[in-house]
């Protein structure tokens, strides 16, 4: 049976670096890729980071139940994870690695409770989650200061998650996530 790999964490807290190193080491798994409202930045692709939707289109497939979860993450930037996608991944035999907001990965965790492994990714301080956010020098003052406020909300939910993995130091974060990921997909339910 294929099994879902639900990793999330307040942005700036190292999830999607653990992601790509479980992408890289497990070649049984693959990325699923979500659906966004939000602009494309000039480094990403389409179909390769995300499926880039206009609001009217994705509000209409929400009406349509095409998604497994989504979530409105700042007023009209919609995320989600396109039902499609994890029938195109799993059509392949593979196990999914998920890169989502917290809400979302309640949300699907909900919809695939008996298949997924959900990972809560949580830096070892609010300080040093701001200071890395600080050194990414990716956000305005504003930006910066609104994916604070979210993260200051999202550690409330690190209860919620199966699993709970400190990223402080770096190397023993992705061996924790790979022996977890290893684990699960090799135990049957």
């Amino acid at each position: 049976m294929s099994k879902l790999i639900i990793l999330t964490a307040p942005s700036g807290a190292g999830k999607t670096t653990i992601v790509r190193h479980l992408l890289n080491t497990m070649p049984e798994l693959a990325f699923s890729i979500s659906a966004t409202t939000r602009e494309r930045r000039p480094d990403e692709a389409e179909g390769k980071d995300y499926y880039y939707i206009g609001v009217p289109e994705f509000k209409q497939l929400i009406a349509e139940e095409a998604f497994a979860e989504w979530q409105e993450v700042y007023p009209d930037q919609f995320y989600g994870t396109l039902r499609s996608e994890i029938d195109r991944i799993w059509a392949t035999g593979k196990h999914i690695v998920f890169d989502i907001d917290v809400k979302g990965a309640v949300n699907l965790k909900n919809t695939y409770p008996d298949q997924s492994l959900a990972i809560f990714v949580k830096p070892p301080s609010k300080e040093a989650l701001f200071e890395r956010l600080r050194r990414r020098k990716t956000e305005n003052e504003e930006s910066l200061r609104k994916r604070l406020a979210k993260a200051e909300e999202e550690l409330t939910f690190e209860n919620k998650f199966d699993h709970i993995l400190v990223n402080d130091v770096l190397e023993d974060a992705l061996d924790e996530a790979q022996m977890l990921v290893r684990r699960f997909i090799h135990t049957y339910k």
